[in-house]
């Protein structure tokens, strides 16, 4: 799909890697003209003009892509682009109109791509498009990258990036700013792989040097119409015949030879605001960038540099990279260069200024076109997934060390550092032992782009990765850091044979002279604490181990100075001694560090810092790994006051902005990522910490059985302020003495709750009964009376969706423990404002 699409000159660069355009929207009939001539699109209702604004312009697309579901088993655009018009923004234009009625074709854009759910978008615009204020779609003005990212940074992994386009395949100066989003889904790409890669410039005299020379006013090329000297007035000559290249005519020593007018017999000279006009081009530099007024002298460096002219259509053509093939008429171009002289004035004077214009205002055709040869790549091969590594190692019987380093020595050319990383951890021995596995790019990239950008290190950057396993996050890393003079990655793993391995993978990423990768095989959380401010890390990010360590006297020196001295997994550990050696730190957890009891002193520690963000990756992060993992970024030299902590969340698709202190508030007894409006009118109404929680977890299939003395009661039995009978589901036991449920079968103000589920109901235990550990059994705190009341609320639809959100939007971390079960509350008496009171 193309939004303002213009005359398609960018576009075109996607019909040579033979993609198909659902729907092109353009404003102006003429453009789109151009655009029928190109066939761009295989349908004539594709052509869609009108303004976007219009809700009629929008759903003229929406039907198009509908028919295009229904007819090709279309699901979503593979690619959207979107270059809204630049008033507004430009330095040329930025006095004209309304700035905000204008910047809403920014906000179209925004608002049609989360509509539409391409797997990749790609806006263009001016260099200013960041800071641009708009109107968004909430009707709060933002600066433009700010209501992208707040829009569709939830689904998207989002680049921006200034470029000039004469590095990455233009011909001409051109400054402007890609905006490359590749939506989550898609696994092990990045916008980085769908960059345009950076080309040497080229000159204007190796670019259009080869073209014959046009010196006389008015003269056509004789075998191309698109090649002539377009004429003007002919006073002017005098202003530049003399000029040398990078010369103004307002440099002439003569000033009747400076632009002026003549006013009532008096020289008035014009005035000179911008510092390239009437200027003559260099030869031997990169080609000037084209603008929309390419036509004329006064323009900003349109002056040919041998001949007294502008730029010819055919020599703006090859500075924009638009090829030959590109049609500007219905009549092919061999018919134009045919007709008589006269004929093919009066066609240039019909055609030629609406032609310059698009030319002007177009994106190189080979920079699109490169940006889709990548999508194309991806699309037809997408990188290697877990199990075709495992099937390469399988093959290759790669597991043993000195087989698999020779595959990764003969096949770095054949594999990218990502293949090449999974079948290294699918042939990893000790995966289990270490806890270790492969982070996919995507994941890495929703990580490293927002760690504080390179202008922060305008010297020198120490980054610390403390469990490598296989350097998923060095590429990215290298790449964001490029620009710092020096960086040091230090790279530390328990595994000796993974560092040695990992220094071979890293010969693959050829990184540049500025950064040097320590390779340390060591056990991070045995090494000594930085001593003094110059031994600590600017940076520290990673995977690290999510397992429980159980050796006595190893686990003891792991606990060592640590906050947390209850819990036993590694990945707690790893996260304290990060934040005491590093600035910012930027770790993959599981996401039961938000809830879990094991982990409130891990929570308490962090919070004293500023957490910048956290990722909710769900189940999504490791593929074939049924664990729901976050991300949690901390800058420690600052506090949590009045911080605002970014929510970028893989399971609701959003990015949110929230206080520190209303995620991490101390009236709860952990953090809420999702807690919301919704939320807290729930509770507001609810008198929460009135219950606490017993899961009875000896019983199991082993002492039960069809018939027997006692029930067991299990999740299925429970329903709303009832137990239900199911054949062949229920189960007894003959004496449950030795149980730990023991101790609460008899008692009825007990409340059986089913634990592991978004679909809450509640009842009392009945006499003679117990449960077994699929059941959360809920004792009332002294003086708290329950009634079935209480209990109706629990199986309601608007407690579920309070619980979701209570629960953090898990799918697994959804037990019922010391700390969840805060949430069940009882209703507030409506008439003397009291909670935990009969509500009957």
């Amino acid at each position: 799909m193309s939004l303002f699409s213009g005359a398609g000159i960018g576009c075109y660069g996607f019909a040579q890697r033979k993609f198909e355009c659902i729907a092109t929207s353009e404003i102006d009939p003429r453009r789109l003209e151009i655009q029928k001539h190109n066939r761009k699109c295989r349908y004539p209702s594709g052509y869609i003009g009108g303004d976007l604004v219009a809700a009629e312009t929008k759903d003229r697309i929406r039907q198009e892509l509908l028919f295009w579901q229904r007819h090709h088993g279309v699901d979503q655009p593979d690619v959207l682009v979107a270059t809204p018009p630049c008033q507004g923004m430009s330095v040329a234009n930025h006095k004209k109109g309304n700035e905000l009625a204008r910047n809403s074709l920014v906000v179209e854009s925004i608002r049609l791509t989360g509509e539409f759910r391409p797997r990749f978008f790609v806006f263009e615009n001016v260099r200013a498009f960041f800071n641009i204020l708009c109107t968004d779609l909430d009707g709060v003005n933002r600066p433009a990258r700010e209501a992208i990212e707040l829009n569709l940074g939830g689904a998207y992994n989002i680049l921006y990036r200034v470029l000039n386009f004469k590095d990455c395949g233009g011909k001409s100066s051109r400054t402007r700013t890609l905006v490359i989003g590749v939506r989550k889904d898609l696994p092990e790409v990045t916008p980085l792989d769908i960059l345009p890669d950076r080309r040497k410039e080229k000159t204007l005299r190796e670019v259009i040097g080869d073209f014959p020379r046009l010196r006389t006013m008015g003269e056509i090329d004789s075998r191309d119409i698109y090649h002539n000297f377009r004429p003007y007035a002919p006073h002017m000559t005098a202003w530049i015949e003399r000029i040398r290249e990078g010369e103004s005519a307002f440099d002439n020593a003569e000033p009747k030879r400076r632009p002026h007018r003549v006013i009532n017999g008096n020289i008035v000279f014009n005035a000179n605001k911008n510092g390239d006009k009437y200027t003559r081009c260099f030869w031997d530099r990169p080609g000037a960038c084209v603008h929309t007024r390419n036509d004329i002298l006064s323009s900003q460096a349109t002056i040919h540099p041998e001949d007294d002219r502008v730029f010819s259509v055919r020599e703006l053509m090859r500075l924009m990279t638009i090829p030959n093939s590109f049609r500007w008429s219905s009549i092919s171009e061999a018919e134009l260069n045919r007709l008589p002289p006269e004929e093919k004035k009066k066609f240039l004077k019909r055609e030629e200024f609406a032609i310059r214009r698009s030319i002007g205002e177009a994106v190189p055709t080979a920079v699109f076109a490169q940006i889709a040869r990548k999508i194309d790549a991806y699309l037809e091969q997408p990188p290697m997934g877990r199990k075709a590594a495992l099937q390469i190692m399988a093959n290759g019987r790669l597991a043993d060390a000195g087989r698999l380093r020779k595959f990764v020595s003969e096949n770095r050319a054949k594999h990218s550092y990502a293949e090449l990383s999974r079948i290294v951890e699918a042939a990893n021995a000790k995966k289990a032992e270490h806890a270790a596995y492969y982070t996919r790019q995507d994941i890495c990239y929703t990580i490293v782009k927002d760690l504080p950008p390179a202008e922060r290190y305008p010297s020198a950057l120490r980054i610390l990765e403390p469990a490598a396993g296989t350097g998923s996050f060095l590429p990215l890393l290298i790449e964001k850091y490029k620009s710092v003079p020096r960086v040091e990655i230090d790279v530390v793993d328990i595994d000796p044979d993974a560092v040695a391995m990992l220094k071979l993978l890293a010969r693959k990423l050829k990184a540049p002279r500025n950064v040097r990768i320590n390779f340390r095989s060591a056990d991070f959380l045995l090494t000594a604490p930085p001593s003094g401010p110059g031994d600590r890390y600017d940076i520290a990010v990673g995977n690290p181990p999510f397992g429980k360590i159980a050796r006595g006297g190893l686990l003891a020196a792991y606990k060592r100075d640590m906050r947390n001295n209850r819990t036993s997994n590694l990945f707690s550990f790893f996260l304290e001694k990060t934040i005491r050696c590093a600035d910012t730190v930027a770790l993959i957890v599981p996401k039961s560090f938000l809830s879990a009891p094991e982990f409130n002193d891990t929570r308490a520690f962090v919070a004293q810092h500023a957490v910048r963000k956290i990722a909710d990756y769900g189940e999504k992060a490791f593929e074939g790994v049924k664990i729901e993992t976050i991300s949690v970024m901390v800058d420690t030299r600052e506090s949590a006051a009045s911080n605002e902590v970014i929510l970028e969340s893989h399971i609701d698709n959003r990015k949110r902005r929230k206080p520190q202190e209303y995620i991490c508030a101390r009236d709860f007894p952990y953090w809420l990522i999702y807690r919301n409006e919704f939320f807290d009118r729930i509770s507001s109404r609810l008198e929460f910490g009135v219950f606490t929680a017993h899961r009875d977890r000896q019983i199991t299939k082993k002492i039960t059985k069809p018939a027997g003395k006692i029930r067991v009661l299990k999740a299925r039995n429970i329903a709303d302020n009832t137990i239900v009978d199911i054949p062949e589901y229920d189960s007894y036991v003959d004496e449950c003495k030795s149980l730990s449920i023991a101790k609460h079968m008899n008692q009825p103000a007990a409340v059986l709750v089913p634990n592991l589920t978004y679909n809450p109901r509640a009842c009392f235990l009945p006499p003679g009964a117990i449960v077994d550990g699929s059941v959360a059994v809920l004792i009332p705190k002294p003086g708290t009376r329950v009634t079935r009341s209480h209990l109706n609320y629990y199986s309601s639809d608007e407690f579920a969706e309070f619980y979701r959100v209570a629960r953090n939007c898990g799918s697994r971390s959804l037990n019922i423990d010391s700390n969840s079960v805060f949430f069940f509350g009882l209703a507030r008496n409506r008439d003397d404002g009291r909670r935990g009171t009969n509500i009957e």
